[in-house]
């Protein structure tokens, strides 16, 4: 029989069957168990006349199971269709992207961004909570990190291009940042849904708004900057003193009490070696290492954060640009910058999470950029996102082992607020959440149509969305 429902994304394995079940509180008469007899990942929801019932191997999957029941009884006004499904999902890692450092979004509009997660069985959310552009967390003992860092006096207009002397800048003082109390509500919110958060602190690179806050920690304390005002990659990164290695174990043991997931990213991206190779205080480190290139000391960084994170019972997650340094073999790479650079950090061994750029950074267009908002350039559409190719062609089974899953990335240079985050994530999530869960494949017309019966689920979460192209 027909599919009654459509369901984004696709289980596994989903039989209609005859019949409804009347009732007017579904999660009431849903009945949920562990079983023993069902592998770790797997859940099997069953719906009857009589009555709903849903059964996993863990409390993971069962997090999975309810979510799809989500989806089945929004707007089923007290009608729902039997079913019996039985699925689990291809990817352990499927993760979105959250930049909250550029744009700062209140947590009540980061909730609804996990509602809409959870609707979509995606389980990670990786939060982006220091940059150049403001620093977001609470670290006690260092309250300048949010009484200056979270706060720029204003923000670029348009796109960062052309000469300086061109730029306007709005004259708006823009920021916030969470205490470790709401961060934990939030943990806990996500929890509840079945999502891991992951936070990021970037480093050594991208950390102009901490050395805003406490000139010290960069290389050359004696020049005051501010928080950064344009996008783009600062030159201003970390000095190498004890005094920024002990901030460091500060603000990483913080962190990691705060979040519980076994992860924390630690960037690695971007970072210039232009004031380590104007630093006195550099050359004399390199020497005390035993480094021979200026390059080495982000390497210096990466293993110093590692370890930390490992007294933590944490594991460090970084950019693919860590690749080029020294760094532990238990690091997880989570590559950006092309699909090349999968193939290169499976063959070394490493653990990693696909997220390039091409078709997974979700600030790139939608479709011809005359008739849409302003973006930081690329055009990455829907369709793209069901069908292009993700990993390299020339993939091992032994690499393809290695891939924890699938990550979608929303930046927020040019994303201003809660609205113009949904519109870009919505419904490219819709399409990414099919291949990181690893739906059957369709084609992109039934999926397209697929679609287009789903969205009212977004508008009873209250999400915004860009309408599909008629």
């Amino acid at each position: 029989m027909p599919d009654p429902i459509a369901l984004v994304p696709l289980p596994r394995s989903v039989v209609w069957s005859e019949g409804t079940w009347e009732t007017t509180d579904p999660w009431e008469g849903l009945s949920v168990g562990l079983s023993e007899d069902l592998p770790a990942t797997e859940y099997a929801l069953s719906i009857s006349p009589q009555g709903a019932a849903l059964s996993a191997g863990s409390e993971a999957a069962l997090a999975d199971g309810r979510n799809t029941f989500a989806q089945i009884v929004t707007g089923a006004d007290g009608s729902i269709p039997c079913v019996t499904i039985a699925d689990s999902p291809k990817h352990a890692w499927r993760g979105m992207h959250l930049d909250v450092s550029r744009h700062f979004l209140p947590v009540e509009e980061i909730e609804t961004l996990l509602d809409g997660m959870a609707l979509h069985r995606l389980n990670v959310l990786h939060l982006h909570l220091t940059d150049d552009q403001g620093w977001r967390v609470e670290i006690k003992g260092y309250p300048r990190l949010t009484e200056v860092g979270a706060w720029r006096e204003q923000t670029l207009v348009g796109h960062m291009s052309g000469d300086a002397e061109s730029w306007t800048f709005d004259g708006v003082r823009h920021g916030g940042s969470y205490s470790q109390e709401e961060l934990k509500g939030l943990v806990e919110y996500a929890r509840r849904r079945g999502i891991m958060i992951v936070p990021e602190i970037d480093l050594p690179g991208h950390m102009q708004a901490a050395v805003a806050a406490y000139p010290e920690l960069g290389n050359f304390p004696e020049q005051q900057v501010g928080v950064r005002e344009v996008w783009g990659i600062s030159d201003h990164v970390l000095g190498v003193s004890d005094q920024v290695f002990d901030f460091l174990r500060d603000v990483l043991t913080q962190v990691a009490g705060i979040f519980p997931a076994p992860y924390v990213h630690i960037g690695g991206d971007e970072c210039p070696t232009g004031e380590w190779e104007r630093s006195s205080q550099a050359r004399a480190r390199m020497n005390e290492w035993g480094l021979t290139r200026v390059s080495e000391i982000q390497g210096r960084f990466t293993t110093f954060a590692s370890e930390v994170l490992a007294e933590q019972g944490k594991r460090a997650i970084a950019w693919d640009e860590v690749l080029e340094t020294h760094l532990p073999d238990d690091t997880v790479i989570m590559n950006w910058r092309g699909p090349a650079g999968v193939g290169e950090a499976t063959s070394r061994g490493f653990q990693t999470i696909v997220a390039t750029s091409d078709l997974l950074y979700f600030d790139h267009y939608q479709a011809d950029p005359a008739d849409e908002p302003l973006a930081i350039g690329g055009r990455t559409t829907l369709e793209d996102v069901y069908t292009g190719r993700l990993l390299p062609k020339k993939t091992s089974a032994d690499q393809e082992r290695l891939v924890m899953g699938l990550q979608a990335q929303l930046w927020t240079e040019y994303l201003p607020d809660a609205g113009a985050v949904q519109y870009m994530a919505f419904p490219r999530l819709c399409a990414f959440a099919e291949r990181a869960w690893g739906s059957p494949e369709q084609g992109w017309d039934e999926f397209q149509e697929r679609l287009r019966a789903h969205l009212p689920r977004l508008d009873a979460f209250g999400i915004r969305y860009r309408p599909l192209d008629d």
